[in-house]
């Protein structure tokens, strides 16, 4: 999305959540994205930092907050340097962002180590599973 158009929707409220970085970059979740989502019966996943998804909770207290975790911060300097798709100062940047966001961890309402992809991937879709199950209407009896 152009900035012009950014800041239009910003303007006009359309965003159900969004955050503008340090950097300046900007990030949002269009409201008619969601809602169009959730008119076809389905879940909503969205991937977004911790300020996202305070915002996401405060306008739905029934949202379910998923904060992932790496192992370690070791781990993560690990895996971004082996990635090679950030500068040095970039990567210090995201490492030190990672550390204040781990303090917000307990804001969340699960937490899922990121030590295996696949296990941590089953664990997401398990905790997706488990809420839409329990928001599922019962038949009356």
């Amino acid at each position: 999305m152009a900035d012009e158009e950014f800041d239009a929707a910003l303007e006009a409220g359309a965003f159900y959540e969004h955050v503008v970085y340090v950097s300046g970059h900007r990030y949002g979740t269009l409201e008619r994205e969601i809602e169009r989502i959730l008119n076809d019966g389905r879940s909503c996943v969205l991937e977004v930092e911790t300020q996202g998804a305070r915002a996401v909770k405060r306008r739905d207290p029934r949202a379910v907050t998923i904060f992932i975790a790496s192992p370690s911060f070791e781990e993560l300097d690990r895996r971004l340097t082996e990635r090679a798709t950030e500068s040095a100062g970039e990567i210090h940047e995201r490492l030190a962002l990672a550390r204040r966001q781990m303090d917000e961890a307990s804001d969340f309402d699960v937490v899922v180590v990121n030590d295996a992809i696949e296990r941590a991937a089953d664990e997401i879709v398990a905790i997706a599973d488990r809420e839409r199950s329990a928001a599922a209407p019962r038949p009356a009896r």
